[in-house]
């Protein structure tokens, strides 16, 4: 269960204008196609860019609940993350990640004037809201000592520099990307095993599971959760098998840490029993 802030949306304040990082992003023209405003609070960016020819509607749990079901060329999410719990800004990212067309991207405003984290009385709704600072390992493209703008393509859609020869640390810009957070994405496996067969890969280029930090591999298996929800409706299983091989011994053929998530159907083996115990084929059987 995702720990909640259960009353960020009272952050929400009401505007007569644009907020400042939809003005500047006007300004720099890059609202273009279709564009989704995740978690638009009451609306009015929403409302004012429409006025300015923008094809822009807005999703908010709590005010404009009705969930986007198509894909965006621009999302922008404005001071959302900054009131949401580390689980929840995880989902969030995940979210967008999913929202966005391959080649699309999104915008992502935080603040930067907050003096204390944590948990506080609202002054005006005397209920208890969270805010915190959040960075963002994504392209930042303005800050001042108020806020920061970042812009977040999709990992396989940047081109890097860094280990050159690894899959993972530079996947195709033609793969499909599942789910994309800050530390982690997630793709279907090149050569599958089954339907669906899909792989969690920290964007952290370490060859064994076990380098990586807690907070880490929390986020590979917050992930693999999320994209066990997607599978399960796409293609409907009735099982899985996780599974990480770990060194040449086990199995591992690229040396890039990653997780996989193998869906199983009735029948699609003789005998199943025994699982992944099945990797050593003579002990599957007890």
């Amino acid at each position: 269960m995702i720990q909640q802030n259960q009353y960020n949306h009272l952050t929400a304040k009401e505007r007569d204008t644009l907020s400042f990082p939809a003005k500047l992003l006007l300004n720099k023209k890059v609202l273009i196609g279709d564009v989704l405003d995740f978690g638009c609070g009451f609306g009015k960016d929403v409302e004012l860019l429409k006025e300015k020819e923008i094809n822009i509607v807005g999703y908010d749990k709590h005010y404009f609940p009705k969930y986007p079901t198509n894909k965006f060329d621009t999302i922008i999410c404005f001071y959302v993350l900054n009131v949401l719990m580390p689980e929840e800004q995880a989902n969030v990212l995940m979210e967008i990640s999913q929202l966005l067309k391959p080649t699309g991207k999104a915008y992502f405003a935080v603040r930067r004037d907050i003096q204390y984290e944590g948990f506080r009385t609202h002054k005006i709704h005397q209920k208890q809201t969270y805010q915190c600072n959040v960075k963002l390992g994504y392209k930042s493209i303005f800050k001042n000592e108020n806020c920061e703008l970042y812009e977040y393509k999709h990992y396989n859609q940047i081109n890097r520099k860094e280990n050159p020869d690894c899959p993972f640390c530079n996947p195709n810009s033609q793969t499909e990307l599942i789910l994309e957070s800050a530390t982690v994405y997630a793709i279907f496996d090149k050569f599958p095993v089954s339907n669906g067969h899909t792989l969690i890969i920290p964007k952290n280029h370490l060859k064994n599971y076990f380098e990586l930090t807690f907070k880490e591999q929390s986020a590979c298996w917050f992930m693999l959760n999320k994209a066990k929800e997607i599978l399960q409706k796409k293609f409907n299983p009735d099982g899985f098998n996780i599974g990480i091989n770990i060194n040449e011994t086990a199995g591992q053929t690229i040396p890039h840490a990653h997780i996989h998530l193998i869906p199983r159907y009735k029948d699609d083996v003789k005998e199943p029993r025994g699982g992944v115990r099945g990797v050593i084929p003579e002990k599957k059987n007890y």
